[in-house]
């Protein structure tokens, strides 16, 4: 399975940054928020995944059916695209226009205040919206699907929620009348500015451990992330590959990307994970000052081998091995990051290649068009697919097709791990 670090960084920068400037403003205000229909005490609501993130159907204003990103990462729910609200006639409280060194232009945010946003079997009015003009970081570019935004805080803090992964069915539970299932572990877990952390044992490569403080953090692709500077104990694999693990508004986001001896979920232990060690300052910076200390985070790469329960109020969390618990961790092994373009995402093309990979040592190149892989054309593929087949196991073969100033090319390579 590929990790898409690079995903994950590009967004809780930007988001990050839209926080810090709102936030700062005072701009974050009580909500009415989300209640359960009738006198239901919990209600299930079906999702897909997308590189590795858990996408639910949510309706704006009761007017506009969206997808939005299920996120224990953010505050408050953005939305990618403006046009959206502007469709509904939506009003907003106020515009901030972000720049960065020197005046370069950034991004321009808006805040409304008394949205509704609507789940299944939920309603959720008075809300605040985080409203972006365009979408900045081609979220739906990179996950191949329509996705126009995010949402968390607002949601865990209400409800009980309990995510499974192998069904892909989340659930809401009315607190008072949740009762924890039997076989699943319980651990303590800490909210701290509406986010949760839990305490992991991390034996790096070099056999030396650290009681490690990590983000829970479902809006992320990647499995394990580890920030060297926020301690002496966290010491970067001894085998590592440099990789740009993520593009910012300020450009490329670097780091190394290697393996951990194990990591232990309390009394789970998974074996030679991925780790992505980002490098200082790469995207830590000065807006991170004041964030709650924590040295790395666990994404969805990781999170989607378990059931999980989040239970907020109570400050605890529930886990369960699933089906996927046993399956191996590889970071891109054709070496190639892929997106979706064109009005319906339909079209495939390269956004970078991996140097020294096979992938780069054969002739591709960023930019080339992918028309067939393996014999199949991807008219009649999804991201998701295609990106599959590009790291499904190592030593397969990949024929690929691509198109490069108007002519079909071909090339073939075996995918294989650099760490």
């Amino acid at each position: 399975m590929c990790i898409n670090i690079q995903l994950y960084l590009l967004m809780k920068k930007l988001f990050t940054i839209i926080l810090f400037f709102f936030i700062g403003l005072g701009w974050l205000s009580a909500q009415t928020g989300f209640t359960l229909r009738g006198e239901s005490k919990k209600v299930r609501i079906p999702f897909r995944i997308h590189s590795n993130l858990i996408v639910i159907p949510l309706i704006l204003n009761n007017r506009i059916p969206l997808k939005f990103i299920v996120d224990t990462g953010v505050r408050n729910a953005i939305l990618t695209e403006k046009i959206y609200t502007d469709m509904l006639n939506v009003g907003y409280s106020r515009k901030y226009t972000i720049r960065g060194a020197g005046g370069a232009f950034l991004i321009d945010a808006y805040l409304s205040k008394g949205v509704t946003l609507t789940l299944p079997g939920l309603e959720g009015s008075g809300n605040i919206l985080f409203v972006l003009e365009n979408d900045y970081i081609e979220l739906r570019n990179f996950l191949g699907t329509e996705v126009h935004g995010m949402i968390g805080y607002e949601l865990f803090s209400r409800f009980i929620v309990e995510i499974n992964y192998a069904k892909k069915i989340i659930t809401l539970h009315d607190p008072a009348s949740f009762k924890p299932k039997r076989l699943y572990r319980e651990m303590p877990m800490a909210v701290e500015d509406t986010k949760p952390f839990i305490y992991t044992k991390v034996t790096m490569d070099n056999g030396s451990t650290i009681n490690a403080r990590m983000l829970v953090d479902t809006g992320a692709s990647h499995g394990i992330m580890l920030e060297p500077q926020s301690g002496d104990s966290i010491i970067i694999s001894e085998k590592t590959i440099d990789a740009i693990i993520g593009r910012g508004l300020g450009g490329a986001i670097e780091g190394q990307i290697g393996r951990l001896e194990s990591i232990s979920i309390g009394d789970y232990e998974i074996n030679s994970p991925i780790v992505t060690f980002p490098y200082p300052n790469s995207y830590m910076d000065s807006l991170f000052v004041n964030a709650t200390f924590r040295n790395g985070s666990l994404g969805g790469e990781l999170l989607s081998r378990f059931n999980i329960v989040f239970d907020y109020g109570n400050e605890k969390m529930y886990f369960k091995k699933n089906s996927k618990f046993k399956r191996q961790f590889y970071y891109n092994l054709s070496g190639i990051t892929i997106k979706a373009v064109g009005a319906n995402l339909e079209d495939f093309e390269i956004d970078e290649v991996r140097e020294h990979s096979n992938a780069y040592q054969v002739g591709l190149r960023k930019g080339d068009r992918i028309n067939a892989i393996n014999g199949l054309s991807t008219e009649n593929l999804d991201l998701g697919i295609v990106n599959s087949i590009l790291n499904s196991k190592p030593n397969k073969k990949i024929r690929i097709a691509i198109l490069r100033n108007g002519e079909v090319q071909k090339f073939s390579f075996r995918l294989q791990s650099p760490i």
